[in-house]
């Protein structure tokens, strides 16, 4: 992935000499991680051995990601369906591994004593009995977003971590992703690009999709889905669409966007507002599209944090968080074909932030046949003046979770501390289960600083 050409010249460097440069000066400037009182583990040396709980599509996302670090081992693998079972260990095999495999992470921990972590991308409502049980056997847990479908649960991981003394990472893998922390800590927060936030605004869209099946030969009995509380394979394959595992796509694509919200502006939201309904697909029992709005009350005046996930329409494409203040607008997302930062044209000039390879100017768009009219495209005489562009000049060649998981591991080996403990994601998780509380009650709902403390 690589970010739009500067223009010519820009800093005086050749384009590979000034993205090399660019990219290695925005990292090493990110402020460091996040610390808390559980951000550092005793080394259990060079290799970690791993058990991964959960080996369906996000569990087989991070399985590829960990095969790109070195030093990871995996022993173990853990899933009630067989089908993902097997493919789990055989896929393992091939990459050099050969691994055990379990039906019931507590026959797991029980038989598997060299663990050191254990990564957990099981439905969400399994995510908190199976972390809780993991770090109470003493292992360090990596676990997906959502914590948990319910308040309680996510909680109750908060005071597992605090209780064992045991790392506990969340999957927003955002927060360990060089740009973001480039962006957050340089553009943000150094250089205060933005000037006054005011707005913010961020969405994740999806064209329509056919619920998930399985092969006919493949289904597990009712007796097996019932034992660990699924009604039957429709639900097991499809369990984000049902409250009783999930919490729908507020939660599973608003839970990124949202946390960034929060990361972003250093704090957490008064209030929420929203819409949403189950509009489209039939056979579901959460909502399908969804609109919210947050107020967040900073230190120099009030923002609005605008947000939508939609699963009946594409929108032409586009994940992202935007921000946007009274000297310029920064526009974030993990694919760089997304991300945008323009200059308001009264602002004070970015040539310093230039200089200091804090972000790029991008090539100014080619004049049209008509420019010389006088301007005849302008349809308003209050229009803003064109805005200056630029982009972001650090580039992330590993695959999205890799660098989260990194972090992870290396506060595992005592050399950093976590990026997202538990305690410091239940903020951005409460925000979650208060949008959603809006959209269902169809009315405002307040938030206390108390409700964002696990």
């Amino acid at each position: 992935m690589s970010p739009r050409d500067p223009s010519p010249g820009a800093v005086g460097l050749g384009r590979r000499r000034f993205l090399k440069t660019a990219t290695a000066a925005g990292i090493s400037m990110a402020l460091a991680p996040l610390r808390s009182a559980y951000g550092q583990a005793g080394a259990p040396g060079d290799a970690i051995n791993v058990a991964l709980v959960g080996l369906g599509a996000q569990g087989r996302v991070l399985m590829d990601a960990m095969l790109k670090i070195p030093g990871v081992r995996f022993v173990a693998v853990c899933d009630i369906w067989p089908y993902a079972r097997t493919y789990g260990q055989r896929y393992l095999k091939k990459n050099g591994f050969e691994v055990r495999a379990y039906e019931n992470h507590q026959d797991m921990l029980e038989k598997e004593r060299d663990v050191h972590a254990v990564i957990v991308a099981s439905p969400d409502f399994w995510h908190a009995p199976i972390t809780n049980d993991c770090l109470r056997a003493g292992h360090h847990v990596y676990c997906e977003k959502m914590m948990s479908n319910t308040i309680e649960g996510a909680r109750s991981m908060v005071r597992t971590m605090k209780e064992t003394g045991k790392l506990l990472q969340i999957g927003h893998q955002r927060r360990s992703n060089p740009r973001y922390l480039v962006a957050r800590n340089r553009l943000l927060g150094e250089a205060h690009l933005l000037g006054r936030i005011t707005a913010v605004n961020g969405q994740w869209n999806r064209a329509v999709s056919a619920d998930l099946g399985w092969p006919n030969h493949t289904a597990m009995t009712p007796e097996l889905l019932q034992r660990y509380g699924f009604a039957d394979m429709h639900q097991f394959r499809n369990w984000r669409w049902f409250k009783k595992y999930g919490g729908g796509p507020l939660s599973d694509l608003g839970a990124h966007q949202i946390d960034i919200f929060n990361w972003f502006l250093d704090t957490t939201p008064s209030t929420v507002i929203g819409s949403g309904g189950r509009d489209y697909y039939e056979g579901h029992e959460w909502l399908d599209n969804a609109m919210v709005i947050y107020e967040y009350r900073l230190p120099d005046g009030m923002a609005r944090a605008f947000y939508q996930v939609q699963t009946t329409t594409s929108a032409g494409g586009g994940y992202f968080e935007q921000f946007m203040g009274t000297e310029g607008t920064l526009r974030m997302s993990e694919n760089p074909k997304y991300t945008t930062i323009n200059r308001e044209a009264a602002a004070p000039p970015w040539d310093p932030w230039v200089s200091r390879h804090f972000l790029a100017p991008q090539k100014a768009p080619a004049k049209s046949d008509d420019d010389s009219s006088g301007g005849s495209e302008k349809v308003d005489a209050r229009e803003t003046a064109e805005l200056a562009g630029y982009y972001l000049p650090v580039i992330l060649t590993k695959a999205i979770h890799q660098p989260h998981l990194e972090n992870f591991f290396n506060a595992v080996r005592g050399k950093g501390a976590l990026n997202c403990p538990a305690d410091e994601a239940f903020k951005s998780e409460m925000a979650v289960f208060k949008a959603i509380e809006a959209v269902e009650s169809r009315s405002l709902v307040t938030c206390q600083p108390s409700d964002f403390t696990a």
